[in-house]
């Protein structure tokens, strides 16, 4: 997505080290994370979800080309961050860590927060039909159902294996399996 125009300084400073900052809280997950047996299949239960969330929403979304209003998108605006938000969520709980969880809550405050709140601009700004949109359906939480409003056409759109692959999602699913596997080798070997 193209940088919006009118960012905060801070909205300008998280999306720039939000990678970053990733990585340096991977290498502190791995140093104060308590695996067990237990915690990684309970992990399961927001790490598949999340992974599924975020390949459905990958397959509808045409960044800068047009407003995605369909599929998950019709329920929540910003899928692809509840997405990430219960994959991050899944791992905490896999690390048997309730520190992790906090920092994380932290993390996707000051990080992602800002960052939400500077693409919206940008869809403002692009797209004129985003402020009735953003009426409809709320920015983060889903609505549990839909309701077509008057004058509103049923749900269209589809899912496009080709839109997947171009944004490459599958990697949320090969870092998961690799973040698993350095999990149980550390429940293993590095007690």
């Amino acid at each position: 997505m193209s940088a919006p125009t009118g960012l905060t300084i801070w909205q300008k400073i998280a999306k720039r080290i939000r990678v970053p900052l990733g990585f340096l809280f991977a290498g502190t997950y791995f140093w104060i994370a308590r695996p067990s047996g237990h915690s990684l299949l309970a992990s399961l239960f927001l790490v598949l979800p999340g992974i599924a969330l975020r390949g459905y929403a990958s397959g509808y979304v045409k960044k800068n080309a047009e407003l995605t209003t369909t599929g998950p998108y019709a329920y929540t605006r910003n899928p692809l961050y509840l997405g990430s938000m219960l994959i991050a969520f899944g791992f905490a709980v896999a690390s048997r860590n309730p520190w992790i969880a906090c920092a994380l809550a932290v993390l996707f405050a000051m990080i992602y927060a800002p960052t939400i709140l500077g693409e919206e601009a940008y869809l403002r700004a692009r797209f004129q039909e985003f402020d009735a949109y953003a009426k409809k359906v709320p920015r983060l939480l889903p609505r549990l159902s839909f309701r077509k409003q008057p004058g509103e056409t049923a749900l269209r759109g589809q899912f496009s294996w080709a839109l997947y692959l171009l944004h490459r999602e599958y990697n949320s699913v090969l870092g998961s399996l690799i973040l698993y596997c350095a999990l149980i080798a550390r429940m293993l070997w590095w007690r």
